[in-house]
């Protein structure tokens, strides 16, 4: 398979070509799914901002009746799997699901570690820490967003309302939207990169072959051919169609047989002039 200059050129730069585009490739794959998981983890976060604010004059006049509508009508949302916001206990007072309302958070459960993991839970947390992935009950994929709700003065200073000032944090709420529509993007995006890296290899190796040929393996069959053929002395009107360094080659290559043929021809006369009768007498 190694035997030709061919195959010994041309396999080794088709491997690293291919492996170079895979690399860049996945490379690009990773960085490009990594900003879309972050634009999805802000998109919920907004959201959950979103909801928060919603709620907050409901929240200010104890009106329990209309909280409920406005989290069951969110979590009745496309796309939303659950909406939820339970006391600094873990106790849920709202909820999607009727059958949520009264139970407490497992504060060992995914999102609320990040939070209880020591001694004394943390007041505040970044976007990307307030998010967390995973499959729920129903087998779907999950990206869900846990947000403090602080304790304002008009919270403290409300007449229907009894957190002191000195609470800062009230509750939380927790949301989680379906990454379904995400994983089909990264679905789509996969196989299009996939049509992109076999693009780009058949192309590039494509090219390479036909420049190494082009340049490279047509001056050197020229260049064989011609040091092959056996035309006699002068060999000027067979001299190959090279540049560079092939001709280069070539013209050595002329001038070494010239000096090889004059040579036998002087070993030729010097033979011939010992073995004449003149000689011998």
């Amino acid at each position: 398979m190694f035997s030709s200059i061919n195959s010994r050129a041309i396999v080794p730069v088709a491997c690293a070509v291919t492996g170079f585009v895979i690399a860049c490739c996945v490379l690009l794959y990773t960085f490009v799914k990594e900003d879309l998981v972050k634009g999805e983890i802000q998109h919920a976060a907004d959201l959950a901002d979103t909801v928060i604010k919603s709620t907050r004059y409901a929240m200010l006049k104890d009106d329990r009746e209309t909280l409920s509508n406005i989290i069951i009508s969110i979590g009745e949302q496309n796309q939303v799997e659950h909406v939820r916001i339970f006391n600094k206990k873990g106790l849920i007072m709202l909820s999607r699901d009727p059958r949520e309302v009264d139970r407490f958070i497992d504060k060992s459960a995914a999102g609320c570690t990040e939070c209880h993991a020591g001694p004394v839970p943390k007041r505040s947390l970044g976007t990307m820490d307030q998010a967390r992935q995973f499959t729920n009950q129903k087998g779907r994929d999950v990206l869900a967003i846990t947000a403090p709700i602080y304790n304002e003065p008009e919270c403290s200073n409300a007449a229907c309302h009894f957190h002191d000032a000195g609470q800062s944090l009230l509750g939380t709420l927790d949301i989680g939207v379906s990454q379904t529509p995400l994983k089909q993007t990264l679905g789509h995006l996969q196989n299009r990169m996939i049509m992109f890296s076999g693009m780009v290899l058949v192309l590039t190796v494509g090219a390479v072959c036909a420049v190494l040929y082009s340049q490279v393996f047509l001056p050197i069959k020229k260049l064989v051919d011609f040091t092959e053929a056996s035309q006699g002395d002068i060999l000027d009107d067979d001299f190959p169609e090279v540049s560079g360094e092939m001709a280069r080659l070539a013209d050595a290559f002329q001038k070494m047989n010239s000096r090889v043929r004059d040579l036998e021809r002087r070993d030729k006369a010097k033979g011939s002039e010992s073995t004449s009768p003149e000689s011998l007498l």
